[in-house]
């Protein structure tokens, strides 16, 4: 006769290195969800009108400009900042600064947050209410 050994699954076992169940995620892919949804409202009759503003930079995100900034070259980056309506100044980083601060505030122009409706405010004393709604 044989002796024949049994193996026997073990049920906690902790997958290897390498296994596709040990593999974590990196941080780079990892994205977060919030309930948040982001409603501009216009600024300027030029919106209402349907002016997007992404014909001075054509984009809104600030890395993606920075990047287009780093691949110019001197002449290119101070022909840049002419158009856009800068002094050109030799120092490019400086300029660079410069171009990103300018970036930045033409973001904001068209990027005002809606307000939502007014809240209500349950706990006033109509008394009250009556005397701060005199000064109208």
């Amino acid at each position: 006769m044989t002796d024949k050994k049994k193996t026997t699954k073990k049920a906690g076992k902790i997958p290897k290195k390498g296994t596709t169940a040990s593999k974590k995620k990196s941080l780079d892919k990892i994205e977060q969800i919030h309930g948040k949804e982001e409603n501009f409202e216009p600024t300027s009759l030029d919106q209402i009108w349907g002016d997007t503003g992404l014909n001075k930079y054509s984009t809104f995100d600030k890395d993606e400009y920075r990047t287009y900034l780093d691949d110019l070259n001197k002449t290119d980056l101070q022909q840049h900042a002419i158009k856009i309506g800068l002094v050109p100044i030799r120092e490019r980083n400086r300029l660079t600064a410069n171009l990103i601060t300018a970036f930045q505030q033409h973001v904001a122009q068209y990027q005002k947050p809606s307000q939502g409706p007014p809240p209500d405010s349950p706990g006033i004393d109509p008394e009250i209410e009556k005397i701060l709604s005199e000064g109208r």
